[in-house]
């Protein structure tokens, strides 16, 4: 069993971007030679969103009270409702889908556990942020896929049902104990470093000028996250 409430493991460094990254993040540029194969791509999604299951299910269980509770078990449902729609996909094209996670599943597991915090709003922002920013990023990659699969699964990824309840746990956290904002600021900012490496690590090639733009997108959105929360990106 993984404790959520140990020691930390070493912080990862955030991917840095170029300022002529910067200058381009609002132009859409072709990532199809970025993308993996389509196997590949749903392993790998379907495996974070079963992960994303776990971690709000330990928020649920560690909840304060019964309103919170159940405000996460949406988000924890919606989690594996993403999870079973990636799996049917899997499916369709005639794949075991242990078979075509388990690639992912070491690496996803230290991410997990690399950004699980070390109390129950740190696991709440770990939730909001890496989920929201991964999200954005296999939507993003979804533009590439063939067929018809993307546009159904940029929809399913796109449900944020649940991402309500994390915003209002922490918020009233926050307005209840201001000096929480500079914990959970500096949090923030360590767990885009950690989710970025993913989103690295699921491209078909490594180094690209064309990852920049991308990745440069996903931190402006992270940054949206941060503020509305009243928290230093």
């Amino acid at each position: 069993m993984i404790s959520w409430l140990g020691e930390r493991p070493k912080r990862a460094e955030t991917p840095r971007l170029s300022a002529r990254a910067e200058r381009r993040a609002t132009t859409k540029v072709d990532i199809t030679e970025l993308v993996p194969d389509l196997l590949t791509y749903l392993g790998q999604a379907a495996y974070f969103e079963l992960g994303m299951f776990e971690s709000l299910s330990k928020a649920v269980i560690n909840a304060p009270n019964l309103a919170a509770k159940e405000g996460l078990s949406l988000a924890a449902g919606r989690a594996l409702s993403k999870h079973h729609g990636l799996i049917e996909e899997i499916r369709r094209r005639d794949g075991e889908p242990a078979t075509v996670m388990s690639p992912f599943v070491p690496a996803l597991d230290r991410f997990r556990l690399a950004t699980m915090g070390d109390d129950w709003l740190e696991l709440l922002l770990s939730c909001y942020l890496t989920g929201g920013l991964l999200d954005d990023f296999f939507i993003r990659l979804s533009d590439a896929l063939p067929g018809d699969v993307g546009p159904r699964i940029a929809h399913l990824l796109g449900e944020h049902g649940g991402a309500d309840v994390l915003v209002q746990e922490l918020s009233a956290a926050i307005g209840a104990q201001p000096s929480l904002e500079s914990r959970l600021a500096l949090w923030g900012r360590r767990l885009v470093g950690d989710t970025l490496l993913v989103a690295r690590s699921a491209m078909a090639v490594a180094q690209d000028s064309r990852i920049e733009p991308v990745f440069t997108e996903l931190i402006a959105a992270h940054t949206r996250r941060m503020d509305g929360l009243g928290l230093t990106a």
